[in-house]
């Protein structure tokens, strides 16, 4: 694949799970909004405003958590543009989920001042989350079995 068609690929996957990030939250919001919360054994849906980072660390804490978020989105952006020749789609695919999930919890810090969670897991005690969440924890994992398998790299 060429550089160019691994950028346009860059760009299309991120802007994707961007979008399906931020419609399904305001779907779920909306839905939260109307109906109230929906109680289930297994996962429920509830409104937290988080204004901390994951387990409520850093709590009212936003302006450096849209300070950390903004390093860490140029930084792998930049990294992964530099580096396009020489990383796979595979791991493209990873760091533009990864990406979107840093922009869309970015977003909604700087647009609410907070970012806000549905998913509460009835089975454990975890806190809640939301999709952006998702796509962060998936994306650092995939990439870091990359990195570990040396995979990361085209061959």
């Amino acid at each position: 694949m060429s550089k160019n068609s691994k950028l346009f690929y860059l760009w299309l996957t991120f802007a994707f799970f961007a979008w399906l990030d931020f419609y399904c939250s305001s779907v779920i919001a909306g839905y939260i909004y109307k109906h109230g919360s929906v109680d289930n054994p297994f996962l429920s849906l509830i409104y937290v405003k988080n204004t901390g980072a994951a387990f409520s660390i850093l709590e009212h804490s936003t302006t450096l958590l849209i300070v950390i978020s903004l390093v860490a989105l140029f930084w792998l952006l930049h990294w992964t543009i530099n580096n396009i020749h020489r990383v796979g789609t595979v791991f493209i695919f990873w760091t533009s989920l990864l990406c979107s999930g840093i922009t869309c919890n970015l977003y909604e810090r700087i647009h609410y001042g907070y970012v806000r969670d549905f998913f509460k897991l009835g089975f454990v005690n975890f806190p809640v989350f939301n999709i952006s969440d998702i796509f962060i924890n998936i994306g650092v994992f995939a990439i870091l079995i990359l990195v570990i398998t040396k995979k990361c790299y085209k061959k």
